[in-house]
């Protein structure tokens, strides 16, 4: 018995040294091994903080940073057209002498609206003598006057053109190219470069002839106007030629580019961070999100750069 003992506790002794040897030997490796770990995991924390920065909301809106949700939309392949705002022919009216003779009276000038009846001139007859009136025939704006006091007014000249003017016509040019993708029927968003919201319209005529001039197609759209839109000034035009709905589109406005990287600044409380986006297709104005942000992510929109430019002059902090 007691020789059982002494070999147990020869034993236990020589597993014991054996460890400690283990361990003398292995643990330099185990502690550079957890040192880097350690290490690695705080330059990771670090790049996270680089790549991000802390910005109130009234630092938000004195920027003018648009914030966004990221959701559902709709990506549309548009042609761009210049185009022209006419008077809407089928409700302009020439006003014009029923007999020659001299203007006696001018009741109306340019840019004057009247109602239907109201008078705009009186002339005296050189047949009988005697002074009639001109009434208008439609009510409207005066577009165009030739009428002057004391003036020969003749029945081939009108002295009034009145026009209607609570609808217009959008007149585009269409090039050659593309005389195929315009059609009836297609949607037309307006833009009358005014600094108001954009109008949408339907094409509601297409000419089959081109003009010699300029060498190009006509496309007009019909739009109801309640006084913004003026005769003669020109205006830009998005025919709709295709949709193609996604499950996350956002504002073009919003990817910057950071380390060679699209990313997109998200909003997470009172930070932004930069969130590595891969992009899909685009048009115009928004850009599909593949992978990067989910629906319901809050994200700057215009003026993004702005963030860019503060997790700049965060990280040269930093580096000082």
């Amino acid at each position: 018995m007691t020789r059982i003992l002494r070999y147990a506790a020869i034993f236990l002794v020589c597993a014991v040294a054996l460890g400690a040897t283990a361990y003398y030997v292995a643990g330099p490796s185990i502690r550079v091994a957890k040192a880097v770990e350690s290490k690695g995991a705080d330059k990771e924390a670090a790049g996270h903080e680089e790549n991000s920065v802390t910005m109130s909301d009234a630092k938000v809106a004195a920027a003018g940073i648009e914030l966004l949700e990221a959701k559902p939309g709709e990506l549309r392949d548009s042609l761009r057209l210049n185009g022209i705002i006419q008077p809407n022919q089928e409700t302009v009216v020439q006003v014009t002498p029923r007999f020659p003779g001299i203007v006696r009276e001018v009741r109306k000038r340019l840019g004057d609206k009247v109602v239907k009846g109201e008078l705009l001139a009186k002339v005296e007859s050189n047949q009988s003598l005697t002074v009639y009136e001109l009434a208008a025939p439609i009510a409207g704006t005066v577009i165009e006057r030739q009428a002057a006091l004391g003036e020969f007014a003749s029945e081939q000249k009108p002295l009034f053109i009145v026009a209607d003017l609570s609808t217009v016509w959008i007149d585009f040019s269409v090039y050659r190219r593309d005389f195929a993708r315009v059609r009836l029927g297609q949607s037309v968003i307006i833009d009358a470069e005014d600094g108001g919201p954009p109008i949408q319209a339907t094409i509601a005529y297409v000419s089959p002839l081109g003009s010699s001039d300029t060498q190009s197609g006509l496309a007009r759209a019909v739009v109801a106007n309640d006084g913004r839109l003026r005769p003669g000034l020109f205006v830009t035009g998005r025919v709709l030629l295709s949709v193609k709905p996604v499950d996350i589109a956002i504002s073009a406005a919003a990817i910057q580019t950071l380390e060679g990287k699209s990313v997109v600044f998200a909003r997470n409380g009172d930070r932004f961070e930069a969130r590595e986006v891969e992009l899909g297709g685009r048009d115009g104005e928004r850009i599909e999100v593949l992978f990067g942000l989910l629906p319901g992510d809050i994200y700057a929109g215009r003026n993004s750069f702005v963030v860019k430019a503060e997790i700049g002059k965060e990280s040269a902090a930093h580096e000082h």
